[in-house]
């Protein structure tokens, strides 16, 4: 007799599906804090601006690169991994080390010219300030 190889039940097996992957991944740390990327990114907005900040510790801010092009933000560099001596023994490595590349698309109000960057504190902050013809403006009624 012929069982297809999921039940009649869709939904139980993507729950099946989602408890095995929880599973596996309990296996290791280091890959369950991946999902996220890095750095980890807040992203706000005002009337007048949208406001990044980008988590980013032990980055030498010589190896960050900010662009921007037709509305899409991109931070991309490298963090270095810890010097550990020579005769010591890692167990376990939750850090991330090696290059990152990180995408965000802004919104069309967005002047590219007044995107300013400042890095402080392992915190990358960029501010994107709106275009003057996208902030609302009072009519006077004559």
């Amino acid at each position: 007799m012929y069982r297809p190889p999921f039940s009649r039940n869709l939904f139980a097996e993507f729950d099946r599906l989602r408890r095995e992957l929880d599973q596996a991944f309990e296996l290791s740390p280091s890959i369950r804090g991946l999902g996220a990327g890095f750095p980890t990114l807040n992203i706000g907005s005002t009337p007048n601006s949208v406001e990044i900040f980008a988590f980013a510790p032990g980055v030498d801010p010589a190896a960050l690169d900010v662009q921007i092009e037709k509305g899409v933000l991109t931070i991309s560099g490298e963090r270095k991994a810890p010097q550990v001596p020579e005769k010591a023994t890692v167990h376990l490595g939750e850090r991330f080390a090696g290059r990152f590349h990180r995408v965000v698309s802004l919104p069309d109000s967005i002047d590219p010219a007044s995107v300013t960057a400042s890095y402080r504190d392992g915190v990358l902050h960029i501010s994107a300030q709106r275009k003057d013809s996208a902030l609302p403006r009072r009519i006077n009624i004559q």
